[in-house]
């Protein structure tokens, strides 16, 4: 990459940069993981499953991934009120990514 690339181009603008805003923090991907293979989860499900989140840390991670278009909350109209969490289909394009990652997780982890 030439030097002057390299000034003209703004960190902030790359997909890299939108990427990791949207998924960033300890534990999204792992929400998404779990709505992917495990899921639909309803709140307090989804809170035992990634055990120790607080209630606070889960909540606000829900709250990031659905303005992100990534998760979908779904409310039904019943009593006892209920609502489940689900990857949306903009959510379901990131699987193949965390699928590669969890294959080079599997064959690196050996080399602790």
């Amino acid at each position: 990459m030439s030097n002057e690339h390299k000034t003209r181009m703004n960190f902030e603008d790359s997909g890299f940069s939108y990427s990791m805003s949207l998924i960033s923090g300890k534990y999204k991907l792992s929400i998404l993981y779990s709505l992917a293979f495990y899921g639909p989860f309803r709140y307090n499900e989804l809170k035992r499953f990634l055990d120790p989140i607080s209630f606070k840390t889960l909540t606000a991670n829900l709250k990031d991934l659905e303005d992100s278009n990534l998760i979908v909350r779904k409310e039904y109209n019943e009593i006892p009120p209920k609502v489940e969490y689900y990857l949306s289909d903009k959510g379901k394009t990131l699987m193949p990514i965390l699928d590669q990652l969890c294959e080079w997780g599997e064959k690196n982890k050996q080399e602790k």
